[in-house]
Order: C-alpha cells, then sequence, then structure tokens
C-alpha cells in the first residue's frame, strides 16, 4: 500500500538532515504508527507522506504510484488530517464540510449527505450549523477528522488526530478510526501518546533524530526488549520521556 523508499530529507539552508535514509513498508489495512517526541522528525515524514514537498533523496510509492510523478491521483485516495485545525472559523460545521467535499470532487447533495451522517455519528448534529468559532476544542477535532474522511479515503494520514482535547472526545475519536479501519482504509498516525498508540496500532516505527531506530508490531517490540510497555520501550532506545501535556 504505502513503501517508503530510502528518503531523505535536508531543508533550504540547511546543511543538516530532518529525515535521513528512512524505509517503510506499510501493508494495505494497518494501522501504523509513526512515534517520536517533538522534532524527531515526525512532521517531515508526515508533509511528505501529503505531498507537501518532495524528499530530497528517495521516493514514495502509494498504491505502486510515485509521489513525485502521480500526486493527484494520490490525492484522490488519500485523506489527511493535519494537527492544526484545518477549518474555516467564520463557517458553520456544515459549511465547511460541504466545502471540503466538493474538493474532494463530491456532488453538493452527496457532500451533505455524508457530511450530516459523520456530524450524527459524532453527536453534532444540533451543533451543525454553529460557527466553528464557537465550537470546543473537542468539536473542532471531531469536524477537523470528518472533513478528511469524507470521500472515503483508502489512505488516512493522521498527524495527533485527538491532541489537546478532553479523554471522552479523545476515546470517541479513536473508538470512530479504529471501525474506520475495519472497513478497510489504511491508516498512518503520527504522535507522542505512547499508551493510545500500544492500543491502537497494529505497526509503529519510533523515529529519532530523522532516523527510524526500531519498527514492528507494538507486542513483539516489547517483549522483544524484555520492557512492560511501549513507554518503557520508547525510554530504553531513545533516553527520552514523551510529553503527554505537549
Amino acid at each position: 500500500m504505502v513503501k517508503l523508499e530510502n528518503i531523505s530529507k535536508i531543508y533550504k539552508h540547511s546543511t543538516e538532515f530532518a529525515v535521513k535514509e528512512i524505509s517503510v513498508k506499510i501493508k494495505k489495512g494497518e494501522i501504523f504508527g509513526l512515534l517520536g517526541t517533538n522534532g524527531a522528525g515526525k512532521t517531515t515524514v508526515f508533509s511528505m507522506l501529503c505531498g507537501l514537498f518532495p524528499p530530497t533523496s528517495g521516493n514514495i510509492f502509494i498504491n505502486n504510484m510515485s509521489i513525485r510523478t502521480n500526486l493527484s491521483d494520490i490525492k484522490k485516495i488519500t485523506g489527511t488530517v493535519p494537527q492544526n485545525i484545518a477549518l474555516y472559523p467564520t463557517l458553520t460545521a456544515k459549511e465547511n464540510l460541504i466545502f471540503f467535499g466538493r474538493m474532494y470532487g463530491l456532488r453538493k447533495k452527496e457532500a451533505e449527505e455524508i457530511s450530516n451522517f459523520w456530524l450524527n455519528k459524532f453527536g453534532l448534529s444540533k451543533y451543525a450549523n454553529k460557527k466553528i468559532k464557537t465550537y470546543s476544542g473537542g468539536m473542532k477535532r471531531k469536524t477537523n477528522l470528518i472533513a478528511g474522511i469524507l470521500h472515503n479515503p483508502e489512505l488516512l494520514l493522521l498527524d495527533e488526530p485527538a491532541v489537546g482535547i478532553d479523554a471522552r472526545s479523545r476515546l470517541e475519536i479513536m473508538t470512530e478510526l479504529k471501525e474506520i479501519n475495519k472497513k478497510g482504509t489504511t491508516i498512518i498516525y503520527t504522535s507522542h501518546y505512547l499508551e493510545e498508540a500500544e492500543n491502537f496500532c497494529t505497526d509503529i516505527a519510533v523515529i529519532d533524530k530523522g532516523e527510524i531506530i526500531i519498527q514492528g508490531k507494538p507486542s513483539e517490540l516489547i517483549k522483544n526488549e524484555n520492557c512492560r510497555n511501549l513507554e518503557e520501550l520508547f525510554f530504553k532506545l531513545t533516553g527520552k520521556e514523551t510529553k503527554h501535556n505537549a
């Protein structure tokens, strides 16, 4: 489904690698977690997967299509949920979602029907005609997610999808993402919430200083490294603790 082939990135006016020689294969149907502290290189990898900029060297393939030459086709099958809320604050939730649905190529009526379905699913129906700027953090996060899944993507890219919200909203989002995955959507997820990642991901890679230092199934990695949980494994490998309030 997704192959990162020896990708590296050096930003303009820099001589240091932001990420260096990363190779990862992600099979269809996986929930793949890219885990690391702030500044480890997660956002750079995520940005390249989204097509915001190409690798300096190496290549990324999604459904055997190169991100360098087939980006428009890749975007048709990909949904993106960025960490920063990508909604227009002065528009209502419904207006935002219909707009994004139309951008993904949905007909207006289709976009409206799908938006109504997901707003109801997340308990937001009665707030559908309220402006986003009046929403709580959890409500914004849910609407932000809906905007990325309206077109039923084959691949869903999630950058800290539930950061900075209450536990109940977080649980709702992560539970729904598991259901989306069960229906066939492959998920790539970046996070520094290791307890959440341990329960959510089928496979993970830990990135530190721009390099992948370990990858595999969480339970197997924890067992092989004689650790109690992913948090302990992460600290053993990097010497760092993740900040849950970051």
